[in-house]
Order: C-alpha cells, then sequence, then structure tokens
C-alpha cells in the first residue's frame, strides 16, 4: 500500500469503479422502500458520483426486525468466538484484496487525498478489523471471590442490536472501530454512514457477506439524520447506539434514548484541542512538523486536529517561521494527485462553514485563501475570546495563542467545552507530566501529535465524549453487558440442618 500509482492510473481506476447504490439489509442491496434517491457529490468537482437510496423509517424498522431476528437465533450471536474470529479475518482479507479499489472510492466520496487513503485510512481501516478480529477469543470472563458454598460467575454477553451512526470525515476507519468490536462481540448492527460519505460503508458490507457474515447481521442505511439516524435513536428495538460526529447531534441521541426505550448511548464527539508549546521545548524544527501534521491532517477535518497553538511567548516567532516552512510542504489540489496532501473539504455546507471564520478580524499568519470547496492551510494569530479560539472549525485553520507561563497555558487548554486530545512540548519531563494530569482531555501525547493507537482507549471529557471509548479492549465494553450468574453448592441436608 506504500507503493503510490500516479494521476492518472488512479483516475483510470475511478472511471472504472461499479458505485453501489442501494441500501444493503438482510445480506442483500435494495432500494428504499419510498422509492427515493439522493446525490452522492465528488466534493473535489462538484459532479454527482452516484444517487443513493435515500432511506427513511420503514426501512430503520425492517432492518431492525431482520437484525432482530438475526441476533435472537443466533446465527451470529451464538458462534463459537473463533467462528466469529475467522469470519472477520476473512473480511480484512477482502478488503486487502480490494484496498486500492476502497482507497478511491473513499477519495472521490470525501475529498480525502489519495495519499492519507492508501498510507494511512486504508491500512488502519484493515488493522483495527484484524486487531478486533484476534481479541475475540482472549477476552476471559470472571469469577468473583465467594464462599465455599457458592461460585459466582461474571460474564459478557452481547448487547443486542445495535446502531452504528457514522461521521464523514473518516468514513472507513470509522466504520472499523465501531463494528470491529461490535462483530466481535456477537451483536446485529445497523451502520447509519454519514450522508455525504456512504459508499464505502455500502462496499464493506458487501465484503463481510462473502467473508461469511450471516445475513441481517450487519447492515447500512444510506439517508439523512433525520430519516435514518433519529428514527434508528428512538427505535423501541435498538439495545445500544455509538455515534461519533458533533456535539450538537450527540445531544440529539441522549433526548432520543430519554425519549424511547433508554437504549446505550456512546457519544465521542468534538473537540478544541490545544497544542502547548512551552518555551523550553526541544527541537523547534521536530515541534513544527508535528503542530502542521495536527493541524492540516485531513484537511483539518478531525476531531482531534491540534486547533489551538498555546504558545509560550519566548519561542513563538521562531516556532511559527518553522511552522510557516513545514506548512509549505503540504501541497493542495486534486486529492487523486499523490503529491498533495490537502484535499477539498467534503461539502459545499461545511466549506462555506469554515470559510465563516476566515477574514474576520484575527491576523492572518500564513493562508486564508478559500476557492471551490478546497481551503489553504491557515494560521490565524487570535485573542482567547475570540470565535476562532472557542469554536470547533474543523477546517485546516490553526489558531494561535500566546501565554507567559506554564499555569497560564495550563489554564488556557482547559478553558473549553470540549476535554478530546491535547499535546504538551516541553524538555522538563516533570512539568510534561503534571500538564498531562492536568489538562482535562482522554488522550494527552507529549513531545508529539497523536491518538495513541489501536490498543489504547479514545474518547474526550466534557462535551466531547460520553458512555465509552473507542478503540482497545474498552471499545467491546460497548457492545456487551455483564451478566452474574450466581451458584450456590450447599447440599440440601446441610441447608435443612443450618
Amino acid at each position: 500500500m506504500s507503493d503510490l500509482l500516479t494521476t492518472e492510473e488512479y483516475k483510470a481506476i475511478a472511471a472504472g469503479l461499479t458505485l453501489p447504490t442501494q441500501a444493503f439489509v438482510d445480506g442483500s442491496f435494495r432500494p428504499a422502500q419510498s422509492g427515493k434517491t439522493f446525490d452522492t457529490i465528488n466534493p473535489a468537482t462538484g459532479e454527482v458520483l452516484a444517487k443513493l437510496a435515500a432511506c427513511g423509517g420503514e426501512d430503520v424498522d425492517f432492518a431492525v426486525q431482520k437484525a432482530r431476528d438475526a441476533f435472537e437465533d443466533g446465527r451470529w450471536s451464538r458462534l463459537h468466538p473463533s467462528e466469529r474470529k475467522d469470519v472477520l479475518i476473512k473480511l480484512a482479507k477482502l478488503m486487502t484484496r480490494n484496498a486500492r479499489e476502497l482507497a478511491v472510492m473513499e477519495s472521490l466520496d470525501s475529498g480525502k487525498t489519495i495519499y492519507d487513503c492508501e498510507t494511512v485510512d486504508i491500512p488502519e481501516t484493515i488493522h483495527c478489523l484484524k486487531w478486533h478480529a484476534e481479541l475475540i477469543d482472549k477476552i476471559y470472563d470472571q469469577v468473583s471471590p465467594a464462599s465455599d458454598d457458592h461460585i459466582s460467575m461474571v460474564v459478557r454477553e452481547p448487547v443486542g442490536v445495535v446502531g452504528l451512526v457514522l461521521p464523514w470525515n473518516f468514513p472507513l476507519l470509522m466504520l472499523a472501530w465501531k463494528i470491529g468490536p461490535a462483530l466481535a462481540a456477537g451483536c446485529s448492527v445497523i451502520v447509519k454512514p454519514a450522508e455525504e460519505t456512504s459508499l464505502t460503508a455500502l462496499r464493506v458490507a458487501e465484503l463481510a457477506m462473502e467473508a461469511g457474515v450471516p445475513p441481517g447481521v450487519f447492515n447500512v442505511l444510506p439517508g439523512s439524520g433525520p430519516d435514518v439516524g433519529e428514527p434508528l435513536g428512538r427505535h423501541m428495538d435498538v439495545d445500544a447506539l455509538s455515534f461519533t460526529g458533533s456535539t450538537e447531534t450527540g445531544r440529539r441521541f441522549l433526548r432520543y434514548a430519554a425519549e424511547s426505550n433508554l437504549k446505550e448511548v456512546t457519544l465521542e464527539m468534538g473537540g478544541k484541542n490545544p497544542a502547548v508549546v512551552l518555551d523550553d521545548a526541544e527541537n523547534l524544527d521536530r515541534v513544527a512538523a508535528h503542530i502542521v501534521n495536527g493541524a492540516f491532517w485531513n484537511m483539518g477535518e478531525n476531531c482531534s486536529a491540534s486547533s489551538r497553538l498555546i504558545v509560550q511567548q519566548g519561542v513563538k516567532d521562531a516556532l511559527l517561521e518553522r511552522i510557516k516552512a513545514h506548512a509549505r510542504e503540504w501541497p493542495m489540489g486534486d486529492p487523486l494527485d499523490p503529491l498533495n496532501r490537502v484535499g477539498a473539504l467534503v461539502s459545499q455546507e461545511h466549506f462555506n462553514k469554515v470559510c465563516s471564520y476566515l477574514g474576520k478580524g484575527p491576523k492572518v499568519v500564513m493562508g486564508g485563501t478559500a476557492k471551490d470547496g478546497f481551503v489553504e492551510p491557515t494560521i490565524l494569530d487570535v485573542a482567547a475570546d475570540a470565535p476562532q479560539a472557542r469554536e470547533e472549525i474543523f477546517g485546516p485553520v490553526l489558531s494561535v495563542l500566546t501565554v507567559e507561563n506554564f499555569d497560564e497555558a495550563i489554564a488556557l487548554a482547559n478553558a473549553t467545552e470540549y476535554g478530546l486530545a491535547a499535546s504538551i512540548f516541553t524538555a522538563n519531563i516533570k512539568r510534561a507530566i503534571r500538564g498531562a494530569r492536568a489538562i482535562r482531555a482522554g488522550t494527552v501525547t507529549m513531545n508529539s501529535f497523536g491518538e495513541g493507537d489501536i490498543s489504547t482507549p479514545f474518547g474526550g471529557f466534557k462535551a466531547s465524549g460520553f458512555g465509552g471509548r473507542d478503540n482497545g479492549i474498552h471499545a467491546h465494553d460497548q457492545y456487551t453487558q455483564l451478566k452474574t450468574i450466581w451458584l450456590d453448592l450447599a447440599d440440601d441436608a446441610d441447608e435443612a440442618v443450618n
């Protein structure tokens, strides 16, 4: 996957793709019951890629019933864990075999660069599925300490029918983050991909059927939030729901659960993530490279993006010069050109939102231009109360805030409703650890930008998350219930005497 093709070769692959257009329910493609469709658009060109089934409440009801039937008859939920593992590993192999097709499809649908799709998204998606597959038969239940006359077992059981609501910024990777542990646990799933980026989820469902995932276990319903997401969130026969997306929409899913069957809800939402650079940070060139990657990777359409640079005054000017130099190494343009690192924003609506934060008063240190769905990497010098410093822009915009000392930096890092990710750069390891402990975020990296890896839990504090974690063994907690089974070993005669 590291051997990239030429732009012409990628365009030839794109021209030969057969794009899925229908919902996938009970093991086969089906049109929406209403017959309605919607356009999915290539954000880099504005061209319509395909007309997809626009599902609605009746499709949700049908998919939930098929998922419930599959769960209750045990065709997947009661398979031996090693059998589920074999099927998911086969799915990972099929995705590897079709990796280039998936990468091009993902780039066309989302505006992501083929460079990122080939080198990050597809390999990480496949790795995630394999990791959770291999974990299936290695999670042990427990026996609690009890008296000689009792044994108590604490066992995990699949939670049941699960709704998985995906974001548009990492369509394949977020699909894997959710179906990996959900299918590993034995659940039946109904995936609601983002309306903007539904193609690859539909293709993976088809490959899952080929791999041996039984009908009814893996269903995909394209459509809008009101037409599919809300009915899924309110459905009385959905046992749990996992959502990644905006904080505003996450709040709605909590309401839907409260107003229906109190289904379990896990939310992974927004962030306004600080990168704190102190004046004793070593190798400012390396620091700058991490800041640029954190701010501009995936066009800044990343909930854990380093969107706030909180820098101590003494190193600000030197660091900004290095950041500008590294940012020039991120060319913007045609996503299918493997030399480009910055592609198109996902939709015209989102492009307009990001553009609304440009030219509003803050000093433009670099960039600031936008045209036809593309926004160049932009650096703004802002005040702490500016909208660019407080609100999640979700674009390639880095807001720079200046502080005098460590305490001011940490206080400013925490001065946000969010708490997803953060980073701190300093040569003083004690100060780094104190800062990492003090910052209220689910992941804090020291002297680097990152999110951990598949083995580490990912999620946030405050308005960034609620109810559980993605990644790691902890992700399986979202999709299982704990049950206590209590065995009384006392003889009847002993009970009679006592």
